[in-house]
C-alpha cells in the first residue's frame, strides 16, 4: 500500500508490448500481491459491515502498526496468493487517505529476486531507485522486519506502486501465522497468506482496474517491466500489464477522476447462478461460472492537492 510506502519512507528517510527478460530465460520476478483503494465513507462502512462479504471471502477488518508507529485500518478480502485492501476516507494519514487514492504492491516469490529487479530498474534508466524496509508491530512495541521494498520515485499524485520481498524474520515470527517454506528461498505470497480462503468462494484476484494520473502511471511502468510483466500501451495513454495470472489495467485520467474501478476474482468452485450484491456505491456480481466482478462507481470529488 502506498501509505505503507510513504510512512516507511518518513521513518527511514525523513505503445507496443514490452517486458523485462530475466537472465535465467525470462522468469517473472514480481507478481501481483495486492492493490488498495480509498472509497467514500458510505461504501467503506457498507463493506465493513457486509454479512455477504464475510461469507464470500476470507474477510478481515484490522488495524496495522507499521514503521514509525503509524497505523492504518483496512478491510481485507484474502485469497490464496493475492488480496484486496479497502479503505474509507481518512483511514490512513495525509493524502493517502484521500478519496480516490490507490496503490499496487508486486512481490517476489524467491529470496533475492528483488535485488535483481532493482538492478533491472537501473538498466531501464531509473538511476536512483528508492529502497527501504517496512516493519510491523504486533502490539508489544517491538518492530519486526516485514518486507524490503523499492520505489521508482518518491513523487506521486494519488497512486503508487512498489516492489517488495518478505523478510525471513517475519516468517520466523510465530505471530505472523505464516506457513513453512515450500522450498529453499520461498518468500512467496501463498506462504504469507492464510489458507482460510478454502472455506469461502473467493480464490484469488485475477484482474484489477485503476484510474490514475499520467504522471503516476509513468512512474509505475518501469517497475512492472523490471518485474517481468508484459506491458502494452492503450489508446488515450493507459496501459495493461499481464503476468502471473493477474491482469492490471490502468486508465490515464485527470487527478479529480482517479480511483479504484474494478476487481475481478476467481472462485474456488463454479456456481450456476448470477448474484449481484450492492455494497454502498459498488456492485459485486458473482457467477455464473468461476468468476466474480466487483465494480466501483466513479464519484465526484474535489481535486486533490
Amino acid at each position: 500500500m502506498i501509505m505503507v510506502v510513504a510512512l516507511a519512507l518518513a521513518g527511514a528517510v525523513q505503445g507496443g508490448v514490452s517486458s523485462a527478460q530475466a537472465e535465467d530465460g525470462g522468469r517473472q520476478l514480481l507478481f501481483y500481491n495486492h492493490a488498495y483503494g480509498v472509497l467514500d465513507r458510505e461504501t467503506a462502512d457498507a463493506i465493513e459491515h457486509s454479512d455477504y462479504l464475510r461469507d464470500f471471502a476470507d474477510f478481515q477488518v484490522r488495524t496495522t502498526t507499521g514503521s514509525g508507529g503509524q497505523t492504518w485500518t483496512g478491510r481485507y478480502l484474502m485469497g490464496r496468493e493475492t488480496y484486496i485492501e479497502l479503505f474509507g476516507i481518512g483511514d490512513v494519514p495525509g493524502k493517502d487517505g484521500t478519496l480516490g487514492a490507490t496503490g499496487l504492491g508486486v512481490s517476489a516469490e524467491r529470496e533475492g529476486d528483488l535485488a535483481t529487479v532493482i538492478a533491472r530498474l537501473r538498466e531501464l534508466g531509473i538511476s536512483d531507485p528508492v529502497e527501504f524496509q517496512q516493519t510491523r508491530d504486533f502490539g508489544d512495541g517491538v518492530p519486526v522486519p516485514w518486507f524490503d521494498a523499492v520505489l521508482t520515485t518518491e513523487e506521486y499524485d494519488l497512486f503508487g506502486a512498489w516492489g517488495m520481498e518478505y523478510r525471513p524474520e517475519y516468517f520466523a515470527d510465530p505471530r505472523s501465522n505464516t506457513e513453512p517454506a515450500a522450498h529453499p528461498g520461498d518468500v512467496g505470497r501463498e506462504r504469507y497468506l492464510p489458507d482460510a480462503y478454502r472455506d469461502h468462494l473467493m480464490r484469488d484476484v485475477t484482474g484489477i482496474r485503476l484510474a490514475v494520473t499520467a504522471r503516476d502511471l509513468a512512474g509505475t511502468l518501469p517497475l512492472l517491466k523490471a518485474g517481468g510483466f508484459a506491458v502494452r500501451s492503450l489508446p488515450g495513454g493507459g496501459a495493461v500489464a499481464k503476468g502471473g495470472g493477474t491482469t492490471v489495467r490502468f486508465d490515464a485520467v485527470p487527478l479529480d477522476r482517479v480511483g479504484l474501478r474494478q476487481v475481478e476474482m476467481s472462485l474456488n468452485r463454479p456456481v450456476s447462478y448470477r448474484h449481484e450484491e450492492r455494497i454502498g456505491h459498488s456492485a459485486l456480481v458473482v457467477g455464473p461460472g468461476s468468476r466474480a466482478v466487483w465494480t466501483f462507481g466513479e464519484q465526484d470529488r474535489p481535486t486533490a492537492r
